[in-house]
This record gives structure tokens, C-alpha cells and sequence, in this order.
């Protein structure tokens, strides 16, 4: 079905392409959501990206190859946009309703724990960003990771390494960051 819709977009159907954008957002809006740590921003690197793909899809070979090839767009915008935006310290206040009493503490714990991985993530470069979040996050292969970022498979996962150690050392000097659910899985 997803080769079809390419393929009519590809020959100028705007409804073909509206279908295949608004089944790819949520995704694309999640992957720059976590790479660039704004939502205006990420909104607007999904936004570039779909523009980037209309104008551009003819150029696409193959057809099965939309999701990298999203992929790929939608990392190369985010990577603009970190280059040419000015950084907003934006605070941001997720309303959680008040949890039953006994699940309290366990709900306590994951929101710290989110909240510190997210600190985490916001210390690394926006390259250990990129790859980790196409790795952990979307699920790719770390070759995956490498043709959709267009670097060589070691870069990855020096990339990688050089992340996930940044995080495990922050996360030992900071015994109080409040990862603990981290700390046991990892152990």
C-alpha cells in the first residue's frame, strides 16, 4: 500500500502524498522532538522535511524506501535547524494527575527517571543525539543508522559509545539524578 501511495505522489498526486505525510508525522515529529529538545523547533523540522520530500520525491528510486529516506530528511532538518536556531530555554510543565497512593512512589521514580534521561540526552552533542535516538528509539540497526546519517558504521558507533558513556558517567557523579530504574536495568 505505502509503494502505491509513493509511487501516485510521485507522479504529482497531492491526496497520495497527504496520506503517506500524515501517516509519517507523528513519527517524524518524535524523532526531532528528541533530537532537538523543542517542540516549535521540531515542529519546524518536520514541517522542512515534508516540504523537502514533495519537492524532491521524484528523485526517490525506490519506493520501498520511503521511511529511510524520511528518515534521512527529517534528520538533515533537524541538524539545520540546530545549526541555524537559537537556542530557547523553554521550561515545559506536563500537568500528571494525582496517582492512586500506593502506585505513587513507582510513578515518582519513572517521572524522575524520564526526566533525568532527558537531561541526559540534552548534555550530548546533536550527533550522539541523532544516533541514539535512531537507534533506541526508532528501532534502526546501527547500518541503518549510518545510511540514514550518511557517515561510515564505525562513526556510528563511536558515536554511540562516546553517548551512552557520556550519560553512565554524568549518572555516577550525579547519584541523586534520580535514575535509578536506569541504574538496575543497566547493571
Amino acid at each position: 500500500m505505502q509503494r502505491e501511495l509513493v509511487e501516485l505522489a510521485q507522479a504529482g498526486d497531492h491526496e497520495a502524498f497527504t496520506v503517506l505525510a500524515r501517516s509519517s508525522s507523528a513519527r517524524m515529529y518524535g524523532i526531532a522532538r528528541l533530537i532537538l529538545r523543542d517542540s516549535d523547533r521540531a515542529q519546524d523540522a518536520v514541517q522542512e522535511a515534508l516540504v523537502s520530500a514533495w519537492r524532491h520525491i521524484r528523485a526517490l528510486r525506490d519506493p520501498d524506501a520511503w521511511d529511510a529516506w524520511l528518515h534521512r530528511l527529517t534528520i538533515r532538518a533537524c541538524y539545520q535547524a540546530a545549526r541555524t536556531g537559537k537556542r530557547r530555554d523553554l521550561v515545559e510543565l506536563h500537568v500528571v494527575p494525582d496517582p492512586e497512593p500506593a502506585a505513587s512512589d513507582d510513578l515518582s521514580i519513572a517521572l524522575a527517571d524520564r526526566d533525568g534521561l532527558e537531561r541526559e540526552l540534552q548534555r550530548l552533542s546533536i550527533d550522539q543525539r541523532a544516533v541514539l535516538v535512531l537507534h533506541f528509539y526508532v528501532g534502526l540497526p546501527i547500518a541503518d543508522v549510518a545510511g540514514v546519517l550518511d557517515v561510515p558504521v564505525g562513526t556510528v558507533k563511536s558515536r554511540l559509545n562516546r553517548g551512552l558513556e557520556s550519560m553512565r558517567e554524568s549518572m555516577r557523579s550525579d547519584p541523586e539524578a534520580g535514575l535509578h530504574l536506569v541504574r538496575e536495568r543497566s547493571a
